[in-house]
């Protein structure tokens, strides 16, 4: 049976229509890829590509479902994507149940002179059960018999600073409990209501729990599980008739990343809690790089909100929406990046797009300086012997 294997082109044109798809860059670069494959392609690859094709451009072109008469429930209202999804949400009709930790805070103010006679504040912080229940019981008594469209978990937070092996238990865990169950909890609670309306869980997760960003171990590992459990949801929805999608932000100005008192909080209280010998061993000169990293990465933050915020409506408006959302610039590359390429490209890649650090651990340093004046001694010591 002789070898077959296919022409150079055809892996060109395929490669063509997954970067397109990855930059999102659908009128000129996928066409232009889906352009060839017509002109070569036998007619059975042909058709798959086209109804590949199709569904893509039927996701994109289908006129949104209309919000008025439609209830959702939003986690972490008090400042960044949730502060602006409650605002965008209630404009766009929807009645909106806005959570937030404190209603009496900067972000609940702004809503409550802002919104609407749809939007209401609730009181909650996703880790404490009890608070859960009852923004549970005051959403049913308002909805009466209906159900819930639409559940953005969104509270989260980044308790999180260095290298897996300095980061503090109490930051792994801090992270897992909002992240992870703190969203299950809300999740699980509101099951019924979104079963009974027939509704959509938007979740807005981070490409750190798909990628091993460096210095992101607590913050990634519970995003990880939470899309694990988000996709895993999504399979056992289906026949309830509930949609379930994932949102993966790039880069954004959203609650404590941009507050410089919080980043030296931060530093200062890894400093105190670390054992001495690791302290000694890494070097507080290295730990003081990666909070400036830390600090300069959030200052070059996007600002803009918006395309996170215009996808979460796509989510819950969409006829047919998409498991998983890339928000923001880059992140469809990235992930192409990860998907198809190979791994030491990928960890350069992450490397340079989130910190770079320059100094070795200080024991690292010290060794690298033994070896240097060791090679140095021994010249001289072959100079002098000849």
């Amino acid at each position: 049976m002789e070898d077959y294997t296919l022409p150079l082109w055809i892996y060109l044109a395929v490669l063509t229509v997954l970067i397109g798809g990855a930059v999102q860059k659908v009128t000129v670069v996928t066409w232009l890829g889906a352009t060839v494959l017509v002109e070569k392609l036998s007619v059975p690859v042909l058709f798959l590509v086209l109804i590949c094709i199709w569904m893509c451009w039927r996701n994109q072109t289908t006129e949104r479902l209309s919000a008025l008469g439609k209830a959702v429930l939003i986690t972490g209202c008090d400042s960044g994507f949730g502060h602006a999804a409650a605002r965008t949400l209630d404009a766009l009709g929807f009645q909106v149940f806005a959570t937030v930790m404190d209603l009496e805070g900067s972000g609940a103010k702004e809503l409550r002179r802002s919104g609407s006679s749809r939007l209401h504040l609730l009181q909650l912080d996703i880790t404490q059960p009890q608070q859960v229940q009852q923004v549970l019981l005051e959403t049913s008594d308002r909805l009466g018999l209906r159900g819930l469209w639409g559940l953005v978990n969104n509270a989260g937070v980044c308790v999180n600073f260095g290298d897996a092996e300095l980061s503090l238990m109490s930051n792994y865990r801090g992270c897992m409990e909002v992240n992870f169950f703190g969203t299950l909890s809300v999740t699980q609670a509101f099951l019924p209501l979104l079963r009974k309306g027939k509704g959509r869980i938007v979740t807005v997760s981070s490409p750190a729990g798909d990628q091993p960003f460096p210095l992101l171990s607590a913050y990634g590992a519970s995003k990880a599980a939470l899309n694990l459990f988000i996709n895993t949801l999504r399979h056992e929805l289906l026949p309830w008739g509930v949609n379930v999608s994932t949102i993966l932000p790039s880069s954004y100005k959203t609650g404590q990343s941009s507050n410089e008192t919080y980043w030296e909080t931060q530093y200062k209280q890894l400093i105190q809690n670390l054992p001495p010998s690791l302290l000694e061993e890494y070097g507080e000169d290295y730990l003081n790089e990666t909070r400036e990293l830390f600090r300069s990465h959030a200052r070059s933050a996007n600002e803009d909100l918006s395309p996170v915020i215009n996808t979460m409506a796509e989510a819950l408006l969409a006829p047919r929406p998409l498991a998983r959302y890339y928000a923001g610039p880059g992140v469809g590359l990235m992930y192409f990046i990860h998907t198809y390429l190979p791994a030491a490209i990928s960890d350069k890649f992450l490397q340079r797009l989130f910190v770079q650090k320059k100094l070795l651990p200080r024991i690292l340093r010290k060794e690298n300086e033994l070896v240097i004046h060791g090679i140095s001694n021994n010249n001289n010591e072959d100079k002098l012997a000849m």
